[in-house]
């Protein structure tokens, strides 16, 4: 009996650590993460790429200087200033600002999705760890139970009303039961080390009991229907259609003459010594037009490459929206069979309890034996833990439907 109290000693509870909730967890991660430090970085260069795209409708302005030493003329000075200005590109202008807000739409629906599955990693975690620590409340209380059944046998072996064997199946089963307890204990152990680092923390983190939020009905048809149209990766989808639509306006731009007018000011002094000031002036304006007759069916190239990716990308868009709504109602059945389990398995745990009951005043009055016993408390963990484990599948499937629609709580 000291053998078997020994281990126990050393299952005694686990320090104190700090906790936090999910909302909390999930807005540290965001912080924290590479993948949404990096998507947001994207979505930064593709607003300076817009602005560049509307930076090719105004004029450039150049400024320059210059110094010359000439054997007949001397030293020489000179300054100017240009302004250029494309009057007419073919369309191209307007072509690249359209593919610049594509972008843009395409990264900010990519930091949604990484966002979103940051937050869906962090709820996976944080669900692991409490359902660590609902199952070491199983295994405490079979622990438990398993004290009281050996404690109950020895005192039955030693009224001669029970047999050797019914107190070595007794201490089995509380060998069994602190083994499900460190594993139980393990599991909640590594779901905290890994919530900490998910959320940049530099120890274990604890996730908070009860603080999971309520859940929301679901409208199975409108979700299904809001996500094949809004889902981030539909989303992105569409701005590749878009990029490649204007890729093709891009290359047939190469068609059409090219327009462009400039002006400039020049001022310049030289000196057989030094220059001689004041120097002198001028100014200039210039228009003009190029148009390519022939450029070895490099524009050919072009438009052909940017027509096959817009033929990709349409094809892809497509499939993106059967893939999500495909995902979606595989989530929605897993929802559903989720929800009849937790029914299920409340039944069956309440069943397995009352069959123990009847079990251990049976066996108690003699009118059973250990092996009965036994088989009625391996059913109430069994069917505690199925309990446990349907209400967190649960839970796992609603987060992921959160995450194919870019929410991140």
């Amino acid at each position: 009996m000291l053998l078997g109290l020994l281990p126990l000693q050393a299952l005694g509870q686990q320090p104190p650590r700090n906790q936090v909730t999910l909302p909390e967890a999930i807005e540290r991660a965001l912080k924290a993460d590479p993948r949404v430090v990096r998507a947001q970085g994207d979505r930064r260069v593709a607003a300076a790429a817009e602005r560049t795209a509307f930076g090719n409708y105004l004029p450039r302005l150049t400024a320059s200087a210059s110094s010359s030493v000439a054997a007949r003329s001397g030293m020489g000075l000179g300054a100017g200033v240009s302004v250029n200005w494309d009057l007419f590109t073919g369309f191209r202008r307007s072509a690249q600002r359209e593919q610049a807000q594509a972008q843009s739409s395409s990264a900010e629906a990519g930091l949604r999705l990484d966002a979103a599955q940051v937050a869906l990693t962090v709820e996976q975690t944080f669900y692991l760890g409490l359902r660590g620590r609902e199952l070491e409340e199983v295994a405490q209380a079979r622990l438990k139970r398993a004290q009281e059944g050996l404690e109950a046998a020895q005192r039955k072996a030693r009224a001669g009303a029970a047999t050797r064997s019914d107190v070595l199946r007794a201490e089995l089963e509380l060998n069994t039961a602190q083994q499900s307890l460190i594993e139980a204990r393990t599991e909640r152990e590594n779901a905290a080390f890994a919530l900490g680092r998910a959320i940049g923390a530099e120890a274990p983190v604890e996730a908070a009991a009860g603080s999971a939020p309520e859940d929301e009905p679901l409208d199975a048809e409108a979700l299904v229907t809001a996500l094949v149209q809004s889902a981030p990766e539909v989303v992105a989808a569409e701005a590749a259609v878009r990029t490649a639509g204007a890729g093709v306006q891009v290359a047939r731009s190469g068609y059409l003459p090219q327009v462009g007018l400039g002006a400039g000011y020049d001022w310049s002094a030289f000196g057989a010594g030094a220059p001689v000031f004041p120097g002198v002036t001028g100014w200039s304006v210039r228009l003009g037009l190029s148009y390519p007759i022939f450029d070895g069916f490099r524009r050919e190239e072009s438009m052909e490459r940017a027509r096959v990716q817009e033929t990709v990308a349409s094809a892809t868009l497509a499939d993106t929206r059967r893939g999500v709504r495909s995902d979606a109602e595989q989530l929605l059945g897993t929802l559903r069979l989720a929800q009849q389990r937790i029914a299920l398995a409340q039944k069956s745990v309440e069943v397995a309890a009352e069959d123990l009951r009847v079990q251990q005043e049976r066996y108690r009055l003699g009118v059973t034996t250990m092996l009965d016993l036994l088989a009625s408390q391996a059913s109430v963990v069994e069917a505690q833990t199925n309990q446990v484990g349907a209400r967190f599948d649960y839970r796992l499937a609603r987060a992921e439907l959160q995450a194919m629609a870019g929410r991140n709580r």
